[in-house]
């Protein structure tokens, strides 16, 4: 039985526009590298390295990792001890599932040392765990697609319903992270209680309409349907520029564009990688028109879970 383990977690795109809290999928890169070593007393030790890691709580409770840890422990009335070294690939604050990476990858790994006790679907509510730390509520639409890979549909929380949707072979996205942070319970803060029942209606059908282009590899019905009535029109002003990178997007060809999560990062779909790549170097152009420098991130959607090093 190993005694070490090092685990890749994947980056993700959370809400999809029309999908608030219920839809995300997972990219290639970037992605948090977690090492993971058993000791023979109980509790966890926790060390960080990489981009933003001096920002994050190295307390066992107040670390996603480490949170994904304890709970998945307490389930299996384990007082296993690990030490848990975070190296940070994507940075807290990105809107590109920091959080969930580390937790995704920290969770997988445990369970891989403890001999696989739980399945990948077993293991989610533990992710979710991990995630409130960061995100301040139960949320599964980053977790699950760093967990699962792919692109997944939260169907329900209570009682919690996972679904994966189907991924057409040319869907590519396009992240692109700017030099900004935007904090994840900040940017929930600043979204209205109430929505108007109009609102409500179109995005249910534009979410109802995203999840049938999937099915159908229907390109154009999936841009039709990224039209996001609930986050984006008060989140966009936290990114400066937004509305015109959103636009460079679409015009070097994108099927849709939004904001990933909370933010700042912004995502595109398009329908190869030479595309994805010419609509991620327009995103980074019309930020730097707006004063900020940022990276672009270009892939086919991952659909694997995280990845084990060595």
């Amino acid at each position: 039985m190993s005694k070490s383990i090092r685990v890749k977690g994947n980056a993700s795109v959370a809400n999809v526009s029309c999908g608030f809290d219920c839809i995300g999928y997972a990219i290639s890169n970037p992605g948090d590298i977690i090492t993971l070593t058993k000791k023979g007393t109980p509790g966890i030790n926790i060390s960080m390295s990489g981009l933003g890691s001096d920002s994050i709580s190295c307390d066992p409770e107040n670390n996603t990792g480490s949170k994904a840890i304890i709970s998945l422990l307490e389930a299996l009335k384990s007082d296993q001890g690990f030490n848990l070294h975070i190296e940070k690939g994507i940075p807290p604050g990105s809107g590109i599932g920091s959080s969930s990476a580390s937790a995704a990858a920290a969770v997988f790994g445990a369970n891989e040392l403890l001999d696989n006790p739980l399945s990948l679907d077993e293991l989610l509510i533990h992710g979710m765990a991990g995630e409130e730390v960061a995100s301040g509520g139960i949320h599964a639409d980053n977790i699950a697609p760093a967990l699962f890979g792919g692109i997944i549909l939260v169907r329900s929380y209570d009682p919690l319903d996972i679904l994966n949707l189907p991924v057409p072979e040319n869907l590519f996205s396009t992240a692109v992270l700017p030099e900004m942070t935007i904090n994840t319970k900040d940017a929930r803060q600043i979204l209205p209680k109430d929505v108007p029942l109009s609102s409500a209606v179109e995005q249910a059908g534009n979410l109802a309409g995203f999840t049938l282009g999937l099915h159908k590899s229907d390109f154009d019905l999936l841009g039709r349907s990224m039209v996001d009535h609930f986050a984006e029109p008060h989140r966009a002003k936290l990114i400066p520029g937004y509305n015109k990178v959103r636009q460079s997007a679409l015009d070097a060809g994108a099927i849709g564009c939004g904001i990933s999560g909370s933010g700042p990062s912004v995502f595109a779909l398009s329908d190869s990688l030479e595309k994805a790549e010419q609509i991620g170097n327009a995103m980074v152009n019309s930020f730097q028109n707006s004063g900020l420098n940022s990276k672009a991130y270009c892939s086919p959607i991952h659909r694997k879970p995280p990845e084990i090093l060595d």
